[in-house]
């Protein structure tokens, strides 16, 4: 599946792979994780309709469990296959920023040797002289724990700041 939003969109938001709702729609970030991003951007005050939103993988991998498809993550040869389907969106948007959802999607485009949790939310310069910011995936916020669910989203919420000030001119 490919992404959506504007076609010459200044900021591309990228995740891991569909989730179980997307791929049955047919349209990334529709789900449960693509309500917290919409909330996030809302947060942070960044037009969801002003950005590109896609995944590294284009397919969704899962196992069974009961009626339910749970999702697994994808390997490094499911990564690279995805690669050039990514790369193309890329140079067809030109954008000026990417924001990199959680470790599979910072790692297929930055290096195996990119950690998130030390660099989130911080502006880098990307393979393609792009800006690049990483951050956690919004699904990792329902995942996590409950108590810790509000101050997990104001984390998102204050690494997206760096795009805003791009997106504001600033």
């Amino acid at each position: 599946m490919f992404g959506e939003g504007k076609r010459r969109a200044r900021v591309v938001m990228v995740g891991e792979q569909p989730g179980d709702r997307e791929d049955r729609e047919g349209r990334p970030f529709v789900g449960p994780a693509g309500r917290v991003l919409d909330d996030a951007l809302e947060r942070a005050g960044i037009d969801r309709d002003a950005v590109y939103v896609t995944n590294i993988v284009k397919h969704i991998k899962w196992k069974p469990r009961g009626k339910r498809r749970i999702h697994m993550t994808p390997s490094r040869i499911e990564i690279v296959a995805c690669q050039p389907w990514f790369w193309a969106e890329m140079k067809a948007i030109r954008p000026e920023a990417v924001v990199l959802l959680g470790a599979v999607a910072a790692k297929a485009v930055l290096g195996p040797g990119f950690r998130v949790t030390r660099e989130r939310g911080r502006m880098l310069e990307g393979p393609a002289g792009q800006m690049m910011l990483a951050t956690v995936h919004p699904a990792s916020i329902l995942r996590g724990d409950p108590e810790l669910r509000g101050q997990r989203m104001d984390d998102l919420v204050a690494d997206l700041a760096p795009v805003r000030a791009l997106l504001d001119g600033v």
